[in-house]
């Protein structure tokens, strides 16, 4: 169902499960063992790890929602020519809600690799999977509401591709430690085609 890799310009995306080890998920995402975990996951639905078993469990869980088509999870890591070329940068996930036709995509990015617009790319990327490869009708992004950063970010990808602000949803997200709320966005696989041209050259 899923493409085992996804190319784009800059990045390649490989299946989660079976191209990163325990080892290299806890120390990238351990807490402890990564000085910049708690900054990254500030706004995401899950906490750093506190044990290599839990990156062995968190890969397992990938693998399961793989074969059963629920989520595909990718590692993110840079191409040759890049800094950080084949390093581990975080990981992409693109969750599957076919009763609604929705997918919606998620990122965790490692902090070193801040400030190089690899979240557009990896949206580019993950719209074209979600669209073309998997036939979605519609593509969501919600967003923390206090995460002004990647506010800004996915309103450019959005933007480029023909979507849309949908608004904010109060208490929405229910898998924080306190109530949170959400911006919602939105992009269409109308809106997707009639922006052909802003798309990357994506390859799986």
């Amino acid at each position: 169902m899923f493409p085992d890799t996804v190319e784009t310009d800059r990045l390649r995306l490989e299946r989660a499960d079976e191209r990163v080890s325990p080892r290299e998920l806890y120390d990238a995402a351990g807490r402890g063992r990564s000085r910049t975990v708690e900054r990254e996951t500030a706004y995401l639905p899950w906490n750093p790890l506190d044990t290599l078993g839990d990156a062995e469990e968190r890969l397992a869980s990938f693998g399961a929602k793989w074969t059963s088509g629920e989520r595909a999870e990718w590692a993110i890591r840079p191409r040759e020519g890049e800094d950080g070329a084949g390093e581990l940068a975080g990981t992409a996930g693109l969750i599957c809600e076919p009763e609604k036709d929705l997918a919606l995509p998620a990122i965790w990015l490692r902090e070193p690799f801040w400030g190089r617009r690899y979240s557009g790319e990896r949206a580019d990327a993950l719209l074209d999977v979600a669209f073309d490869a998997l036939g979605f009708g519609v593509v969501a992004v919600p967003l923390h509401a206090d995460n002004r950063r990647s506010y800004r970010a996915v309103e450019r990808y959005v933007t480029r591709h023909g979507g849309r602000y949908e608004g904010r949803l109060r208490n929405h997200a229910g898998r924080y430690d306190a109530p949170a709320d959400h911006h919602r966005f939105s992009v269409s696989r109308a809106e997707w085609r009639a922006a052909d041209g802003a798309r990357s050259d994506v390859r799986y």
